[in-house]
């Protein structure tokens, strides 16, 4: 099932998607004339691992890493399918990076690998959006609208061995599976959860493939994975500061 939120004339619900429209109480609301997807969850944080694919290391230079290397970004990070990426006045480097994301279903800590599918409400995808020619990984990765996230959570799905693809205005630039990660999904959650509490409606983020890349403005990044759809965003026209 594909669990949407969005925006409708009677406030914000959640509901199944399908075909088009959104399913909530019993209302059938349909997308773009009376519904506007909004974020798929609303988070307390995301967690975001780096380092995660083989092929990612070597293109960018980077050693091995021994467990899960992962950075954090705020909730305010987070903006919906369709929503324009800001160009923040502060960078001359933003790029784009596809990812697959589990979205937790529950509080919880402490959680074994095999547990994982049962503290998971299900996977969406993220664009793990950075201002490259920053200083740290915060400086970086968490300003306002660098977390775009949707367009809904597909709750029947394994995350092992997806297919996966990121377009640029059409131009493909990744291409991967899932199965390629150096850590898999369950264990990155479980990792994680020895570390902090997890709370209903925070976002795992599982790393991004080989070459995530420059965007300009007007450039619309399309990032798909088998089984869940297609996350797309504009790139909006530069911020003054």
């Amino acid at each position: 099932m594909r669990l949407a939120r969005a925006a409708t004339p009677d406030g914000v619900v959640t509901g199944e998607y399908r075909d088009g429209s959104i399913v909530a109480d019993g209302t059938e609301y349909a997308v773009g004339r009376e519904a506007d997807l909004l974020a798929p969850c609303v988070p307390s944080a995301l967690y975001c691992v780096g380092r995660n694919y083989a092929e990612t290391l070597a293109q960018m230079e980077y050693d091995r890493p021994e467990e899960p290397d992962f950075f954090i970004k705020p909730p305010t990070s987070v903006i919906a399918h369709e929503e324009p990426i800001p160009y923040p006045p502060f960078t001359d480097e933003l790029t784009y990076a596809g990812e697959l994301a589990a979205v937790i279903g529950e509080e919880c800590r402490d959680v074994a690998p095999d547990a994982v599918p049962e503290v998971v409400r299900g996977y969406t995808i993220m664009n793990d959006v950075d201002a490259l020619d920053q200083g740290g990984r915060t400086a970086r990765k968490a300003f306002d609208g660098s977390g775009p996230l949707g367009p809904w959570i597909e709750t029947d799905l394994d995350p092992r061995g997806l297919d996966m693809h990121t377009d640029v205005s059409g131009e493909r630039r990744q291409e991967a599976n899932t199965e390629l990660m150096l850590f898999d999904p369950f264990e990155v959650v479980s990792f994680l959860s020895e570390r902090f509490t997890f709370r209903p409606g925070d976002v795992v983020a599982f790393g991004s493939p080989a070459n995530p890349g420059l965007v300009e403005p007007g450039d619309v990044v399309e990032i798909t994975y088998e089984g869940i759809g297609t996350l797309r965003n504009p790139i909006a026209e530069p911020q003054t500061a």
